[in-house]
């Protein structure tokens, strides 16, 4: 069985509540009738009701009735979301009135949702940017206990499986952060692992801090703030596999990982990859992706206390069907 299907298997057997906030956009209506069609979430449809139903009807979508649907303009519990709201952000200056204005925006409505215990998770970004679909969930949900920042983390599902789990690799971060210091770096290896758990299902997430030197081969400061983030993320979690720094062969390959570091548990037998910077880790996975043909899922988006997932504004149907998926694996593990 391949990882897409294990991680569809996985939010079948324990449905969650997933908000998509774009439900009018034609590739989010079909993926959410895909969804419903094969019974692997509960959905919850932000958009004009009878907007929602005529669309479906034109494309010849057949299960969208089994979703629940939320007009943003005509919501009961808008005066409640709008007080919470106001109450949440007081100390930046929210007004009432503001915040009755926010809370008919459907990626806000949608995180106050999640916040009031209403939905398990959120997709968008098939019509809004990043920006746009990260404020709302930082402002409302916020950070996991610890976290300080949101990184984004691929699914690398390789032809080669001596490497990593399989042939499977989770790096990052590859989507958010540009220039981590020591302690962001650390939180993104901690976030990291743990998208291998949740999402990829990995028993035992073994973590290397990747640079260009491997145990003092070379020096630099961006090594040493590789060796000192190493240090941070044993503390913020102590039960965490992870080595560092070293070199991508001497993470991946056992006689270069023996050659290089000597006696280290990670070297030569990692499955998830932190990258010093994004412009390393998204260049990186892009390489992976186009060269070695693998299949790259994500970016998964981490560090929120509970999922809000990035879309491409060029996705695909496909693209958000497994979103939904993988936004129920981690919103189940966000519960724990």
């Amino acid at each position: 069985m391949n990882l897409v299907q294990q991680i569809i298997d996985r939010a079948k057997s324990n449905k969650q509540r997933i908000v998509l906030p774009e439900a009018t956009e034609e590739r989010t209506l079909r993926a959410a009738d895909r969804v419903l069609a094969e019974d692997i979430a509960d959905l919850i449809l932000i958009g004009n009701p009878d907007e929602i139903h005529q669309l479906a009807k034109e494309w010849g979508l057949q299960h969208i009735d089994k979703a629940t649907l939320i007009d943003p303009e005509n919501n009961p519990k808008s005066e409640e979301y709008a007080e919470l709201l106001t109450e949440l952000r007081k100390k930046k200056g929210m007004t009432i009135e503001k915040a009755r204005e926010l809370v008919k925006n459907p990626l806000y409505l949608g995180c106050m949702i999640i916040k009031t215990e209403g939905a398990d998770g959120q997709i968008s970004g098939a019509l809004s940017t990043t920006g746009d679909t990260l404020r709302p969930a930082l402002q409302i949900i916020k950070c996991s206990p610890g976290i300080t920042c949101v990184s984004g983390a691929m699914l690398l599902i390789t032809k080669q499986p001596q490497f990593g789990e399989d042939g499977i690799l989770v790096v990052g971060d590859v989507a958010v952060t540009p220039m981590p210091d020591a302690a962001q770096l650390s939180q993104i290896a901690v976030c990291t692992a743990q998208t291998a758990r949740s999402v990829a299902g990995f028993d035992d997430p073994r973590v290397a801090m990747l640079s260009f030197s491997t145990k003092g081969s070379a020096t630099h400061e961006v090594v040493d703030k590789v060796i000192e983030a190493t240090r941070l993320a044993k503390e913020l979690d102590p039960t965490l596999k992870v080595d560092g720094e070293l070199q991508a062969d001497a993470a991946l390959v056992p006689s270069v990982g023996q050659k290089k570091a000597p006696g280290s548990e990670i070297a030569g037998h990692a499955n998830v990859l932190v990258f010093p910077n994004l412009e390393v880790g998204n260049i990186g996975y892009k390489l992976v992706q186009r060269l070695g043909d693998a299949e790259a899922l994500g970016p998964i988006l981490q560090g929120i206390a509970r999922p809000v997932n990035d879309l491409s504004r060029g996705c695909s149907v496909d693209d958000i069907y497994k979103m939904v998926a993988i936004t129920a694996c981690q919103a189940m593990d966000a519960k724990k």
